[in-house]
């Protein structure tokens, strides 16, 4: 069964149990009913639904923003264990350690100058990136060590490796966006639900009003629009950046 009609089942099944009992109970009601004796319900319920929404969008800003920041961190893992494979090569004759430097130099620049603008466009990686990950490890672990200063190298240079290949793969998972649709119709029409909730009350066209009116619905926009775009990491205005690869390799990322 879909998600989307289980959910509309179980809202109409809600809406429908609370007016029947809401139709029922009206009609055992007496005709020496006051009705001005009883609270007024709709403030409570705005109020109600006012905190209920406010805990919804507090919820999804901190999901994506966590998002986020572990696009980021992923970044700062695969940019420092590359680093940590350039500069442990050191032990290896000049022949090997400059053909993984070159080849780990050509990877970094192939992310920050290629990779990323996939990324940010469709959210996956790219064969290219792939392929020069794949001969940075070739490089590695097709050298076999003559010393034991380079046999003892060797093992943290293939682990480093691995490192960067899996936060490679992190990286890759974030790259689109996480938020699934359900999850925005919920966002979207708590929105309006909570911002058309303002007219049920007694707002005059004072200027007072209508200015905490009009906040109060920009606000609503502006926190929808955070988490719009926080909820893609790589893509938008607020998103993880190649400073990692930058700072670590500034010759390549050139």
């Amino acid at each position: 069964m879909s998600e989307w009609l289980v959910l509309t089942l179980a809202m109409a099944s809600a809406c429908a149990v609370v007016l029947t009992i809401a139709i029922l109970n009206n009609r055992r009601i007496g005709e020496d009913d006051d009705p001005s004796e009883t609270p007024d319900v709709i403030e409570y319920m705005t109020m109600m639904i006012g905190v209920v929404y406010a805990i919804v969008l507090g919820l999804a800003i901190a999901g994506v923003w966590e998002g986020r920041s572990a696009a980021q961190e992923s970044v700062r893992l695969e940019a420092q264990a590359l680093h940590e494979v350039r500069a442990r090569s050191s032990v290896y004759p000049a022949e090997v350690r400059d053909r993984i430097r070159t080849d780990v130099d050509a990877y970094v620049s192939h992310v920050v100058h290629d990779e990323w603008r996939t990324m940010s466009a469709h959210g996956s990686l790219t064969d290219r990136g792939t392929r020069l990950l794949d001969r940075v490890r070739a490089d590695v672990t097709g050298y076999e060590p003559r010393t034991d200063h380079e046999g003892q190298a060797y093992q943290p240079l293939i682990d480093q490796v691995a490192a960067a290949d899996d936060a490679r793969s992190s990286r890759g998972q974030s790259a689109g966006a996480t938020m699934p649709g359900v999850v925005w119709f919920g966002l979207i029409t708590g929105a309006l639900v909570t911002v058309g909730l303002i007219f049920t009350l007694q707002i005059r066209r004072t200027f007072r009003e209508l200015l905490l009116a009009g906040l109060f619905s920009a606000l609503i926009a502006f926190l929808l629009f955070l988490i719009w775009d926080f909820d893609s990491p790589f893509g938008r205005g607020i998103s993880a950046t190649t400073a990692p690869f930058v700072d670590l390799f500034p010759h390549a990322a050139r």
